[in-house]
């Protein structure tokens, strides 16, 4: 795993257009107003593997963005059992993750999402970027 890889790809996608229409990649959703990217997915990797890289990474955006704490997703989920609507990419993200590190990127307004996706046992488990212009619920 190549943290400055993983911060360059957030970097990028900081300063990219959205596009007009919901698409798909390899390794990226993208609609308009967010990308969702895969920055890491390995099946030899633990979930507590995959959480401290997801630490090593929030660090880094810590130190240019400003401390965060994680955002524990379960509001989101019981809002979104209760019928609430959750725009994406966060009613994704809560879907597939139990916490996230959320930063807002000073120059652009942009949201930066990272996270752990590892509540389903019958996928991989990925470490998740999103950035987005959409503001968290």
């Amino acid at each position: 795993m190549d943290i400055a890889k993983h911060l360059a790809t957030i970097d990028r996608l900081c300063a990219q257009e959205f596009p007009a229409e919901r698409s798909r990649s390899a390794r990226c959703t993208a609609g308009p107003g967010y990308f969702m990217v895969e920055l890491e997915t390995d099946q030899e990797l633990t979930a507590d593997d995959f959480h401290a890289y997801r630490q090593g990474i929030a660090e880094r955006l810590d130190d240019r963005l400003g401390e965060q704490l994680p955002w524990g997703q379960l509001t989101v989920r019981v809002s979104m059992e209760r019928g609430e609507e959750i725009p994406e990419p966060w009613a994704t993200l809560a879907l597939r993750t139990d916490a996230l590190n959320v930063w807002q990127e000073v120059d652009t307004g942009r949201w930066i999402a990272l996270g752990v996706a590892d509540r389903d046992d019958q996928d991989e488990i990925q470490l998740l970027a999103t950035v987005t212009e959409i503001d968290p619920p």
